[in-house]
C-alpha cells in the first residue's frame, strides 16, 4: 500500500469516526443529554463511545469526552490511553482537554469549535480565557493555599510504596 493510499484510508476512517461522533451528539439530545458526542479509537477500531450526560445524570463532569475516556479505560483495562485517538463532535472544553492529557490520548479530532458551541448557548470561551489570560487573582472563585505541616504526607506514603504503579 502506498503512503498516499494509506493517508486516504486514514482520512476516510477518521471522517467515518467523526460522522459517528456527530450522530452520537444528535442522539444524545433526543435522549435527554447535551449535544455532544465522542469516541475513543485505537488501532483503527472504535473502543468506546460517550455522550454528554451532564443534565441527565446531574453530573457536571459527565461531558462526552470524559464519558468516552472512562468507558475506554474500563474496556482496555488501563488508565493510559496512549495510542488512542479521541474523536469528538465539538472542540473539547478545558476540562475535557485536561482529561485527555491525563489519559495520555495521542490525538484529538473535533468538528464544531468553541464558537459554534457558543451560538447554541454553550459558551465555554470564558473558561478558555480564564486559563489563557487571567491571573488567578482575577478568577471568579477564591483559591486558597492552606499550608499544613503534614501537607506532603500522602506524597511521602506514595514514594515509600514499593509496589506503586507510576503514571
Amino acid at each position: 500500500m502506498t503512503t498516499r493510499t494509506a493517508e486516504t484510508g486514514t482520512r476516510e476512517l477518521e471522517r467515518a469516526w467523526m460522522e459517528r461522533a456527530v450522530e452520537l451528539a444528535t442522539e444524545s439530545v433526543a435522549g435527554g443529554g447535551g449535544p455532544f458526542g465522542a469516541l475513543i479509537a485505537k488501532d483503527g477500531e472504535i473502543v468506546a463511545l460517550g455522550n454528554n450526560r451532564v443534565t441527565a445524570d446531574l453530573d457536571p463532569t459527565a461531558h462526552a469526552e470524559v464519558s468516552a475516556i472512562r468507558a475506554a479505560c474500563k474496556k482496555l483495562g488501563t488508565f493510559s490511553l496512549a495510542g488512542c485517538t479521541l474523536v469528538t463532535s465539538c472542540e473539547p472544553c478545558p476540562m475535557c482537554l485536561s482529561s485527555s492529557l491525563w489519559a495520555r490520548v495521542d490525538r484529538i479530532i473535533y468538528a464544531a469549535d468553541r464558537h459554534d458551541a457558543a451560538v447554541a448557548g454553550f459558551d465555554d470561551r470564558k473558561f478558555y480565557d480564564l486559563f489563557e489570560k487571567r491571573p488567578q487573582e482575577a478568577w471568579p472563585l477564591e483559591i486558597v493555599h492552606l499550608d499544613l505541616p503534614n501537607r506532603t504526607q500522602p506524597f511521602d506514603a506514595w514514594i515509600a510504596k514499593s509496589d506503586r504503579i507510576d503514571y
